[in-house]
Formats: structure tokens, C-alpha cells, sequence
């Protein structure tokens, strides 16, 4: 069976390079509230939320999926998914704000485990129902109250971009049995989760980007109504003042390619154009990545001009959403 088929009929995959902060306290919301690019404090049990913790600088130092792990909002318990690579540090700053807050911030990989269920019988294994298809929407497993499901948006078949595969996180307490769904394999979620667009900030990628170069105000992941938090005016100005110089996009590549790997533009090969984001195999052929780009350079594509990156050449691929910002 290819990777293609694996996708198709669904399947799970313990996802150990996902950790869990837990906040925990009456002002576990307000103090994530003034920390994080995204509202926390009516962020309810039925929604989850793409969230950035920034430098002063306005850089991405870590992204989030966020979600209440109870059952409802008197819960005062808050999980903050992120790569497991920044969750030391990330957890360390953030604690070093908590100060007399009634907050406790806690490390749940060893408590809580990750997993990732991705194509139809995975929606059919947790119960959902067809009004919980939306992305970002989140619930109790309707056969265990205790394990979460989140809905994320929906990964892509190679070269079929309109062929969606939707993709959930479930976060459970570490002694829960695997879903009883076959085993996704490493490379196929690795490929939903780049085909899908979502950015996810790791070590080698920590403090690079402003939110908007890696698409999170377009995706939902910066709420600019709310009150301020760490380098919130640089988010604001990058968003209000001047044309954005930098996006994300999608591109297939020859080789193999990791987060933090530099991309060049033939037309200026001294300098790099741009960084990968995240990067994966593809199902049939090839390798995809997000790569964070000059937009100039993306649009100097005429006249034989190319991408390259780690000795191999890279093409535009098709994101699964307009690079429009709805604020």
C-alpha cells in the first residue's frame, strides 16, 4: 500500500514530535491572553485556536494549537500544542511572566500524548458529526470523555489539490489505547501537515519569522483586536503600514529538504530569497516544503529564472488558501 492509499482510508500516528504546555489556574486564560498573538479569554471548549508566542522583536519564538482539555469553560485548564523541540524554552519564558498570577505552567508530554488521525474513518472512529467539520472546531471523544479531538485543516493528495484529506490532533492522557484505526505512516502525516499550509515553528526555524511571513494573520492565528502582548506592535505595523515584502507559499523540490535550510533565487545567487518552513516527502514522487520567500523573487520567475535549495531545484506549488489577509 503507497502513502496515497494510506491517506485515503485514514489511519493514526502517535505524534512524538508534538508536546503539551498545560496552563492550569483561575488566570490561566487572561495571563495566555496577554502573552499569545490569538484571544484566550473566550476561547471556549468547542473551538481550538492557531496561536504565536513572540520575541519583543515581533519573531515567532513558538506556534501553538490551543484548546481547553475539559469540557467546559469553568475548566481552567488550557493545552498549548507545539513542537517538542521548543517546548523547554518556551515553557521556561513563559513562566518567567506569570509572576503573582493565580497560573501554574506544567510540562503534560509525560501526562498527555498526541496524536494525529487523518481521512474518513477517523471521523467516523471519534463520532463526529458533520457540523464538527469545520477547522479549528474541538470536542470530547464520544467514547472517551477524557481525550480531545481537534479538527485541523485538511491535508492534500499530491497534484490534487482540490483532493482534501482531513486531518484532526487528539490529545489524550498517555495511557490510552491507540485509536483503533490502522497506522498512518510518519511521512504521510508529515506530508498532510505541509500540503495543508499551516506553518508550525520549530528549533531550527525559532525567532526567524514575523507572523505574517509564514501567512499566520491570513490562516488565523493573530487576533488584531485584542490587547497587546510581546512584540505586538511590530505585528501591528508590519500588518497596517507598507505592502508585505514576505509570504509562505508552497514548493515541490528535487531533494530533500529540512526547516531552517536556506532557498536561493537564480537571480540573485549570493543571497538567499527565502527558508523553509516545513518540508516532507511526497506521497508519489519528490518533496514538498513551506518556504518562507521574497515575494519579489517569487515573482521573477520569467526568463529561466529558478529556485534552489540543498542542490536541488524548487518549483511554485498551489497553497489550499488565497495569500489575502482578512483584517
Amino acid at each position: 500500500m503507497n502513502p496515497t492509499d494510506s491517506l485515503t482510508l485514514g489511519g493514526a500516528l502517535r505524534l512524538n514530535d508534538l508536546g503539551v504546555i498545560v496552563a492550569e489556574g483561575a488566570d490561566a486564560a487572561p495571563f495566555l491572553h496577554g502573552q499569545l498573538t490569538q484571544s484566550m479569554q473566550n476561547l471556549g471548549p468547542d473551538r481550538a485556536r492557531l496561536a504565536g508566542y513572540c520575541s519583543p522583536k515581533g519573531r515567532l519564538l513558538a506556534s501553538f494549537v490551543a484548546c481547553r482539555l475539559g469540557a467546559g469553560v469553568q475548566d481552567e485548564r488550557i493545552g498549548l500544542v507545539c513542537s517538542s523541540d521548543l517546548l523547554a524554552p518556551t515553557l521556561k519564558r513563559l513562566s518567567m511572566f506569570v509572576l503573582r498570577l493565580r497560573c501554574k505552567l506544567l510540562d503534560g508530554s509525560a501526562t498527555l500524548a498526541v496524536w494525529g488521525l487523518a481521512g474518513s474513518t477517523a471521523a467516523a472512529w471519534l463520532g463526529v458529526e458533520a457540523a464538527d467539520a469545520a477547522a479549528w472546531r474541538s470536542g470530547l471523544a464520544a467514547h472517551n470523555p477524557e481525550v480531545r479531538w481537534i479538527r485541523l485543516p485538511d491535508g492534500h493528495a499530491q497534484g490534487q489539490p482540490a483532493k482534501a484529506v482531513p486531518r484532526w490532533l487528539l490529545v489524550a492522557p498517555a495511557e490510552t489505547a491507540a485509536p483503533a484505526l490502522p497506522v498512518l505512516g510518519e511521512a504521510a502525516w508529515s506530508w498532510l501537515e505541509v500540503s495543508s499550509g499551516i506553518p508550525r515553528i520549530v528549533a531550527a526555524t525559532a525567532d526567524h519569522f514575523v507572523p505574517q511571513m509564514v501567512n499566520f494573520e491570513v490562516i488565523g492565528g493573530v487576533d488584531f483586536q485584542k490587547g497587546c502582548y510581546p512584540g505586538q506592535e511590530v505585528v501591528a505595523r508590519s500588518q497596517y503600514r507598507g505592502t508585505l515584502k514576505r509570504r509562505t507559499v508552497l514548493m515541490h523540490s528535487t531533494v530533500e529538504l529540512g526547516p531552517g535550510a536556506e532557498v536561493f533565487h537564480s537571480s540573485d545567487p549570493e543571497q538567499p530569497a527565502g527558508e523553509v518552513v516545513l518540508a516532507a516527502a511526497a506521497p508519489e514522487t519528490g518533496y514538498g516544503a513551506l518556504v518562507e520567500i521574497k515575494l519579489a523573487a517569487l515573482e521573477a520567475t520569467n526568463g529561466g529564472h529558478r529556485f534552489t535549495s540543498g542542490g536541488g531545484e524548487l518549483t511554485p506549488g498551489q497553497l489550499p488558501y488565497p495569500l489575502t489577509s482578512p483584517v
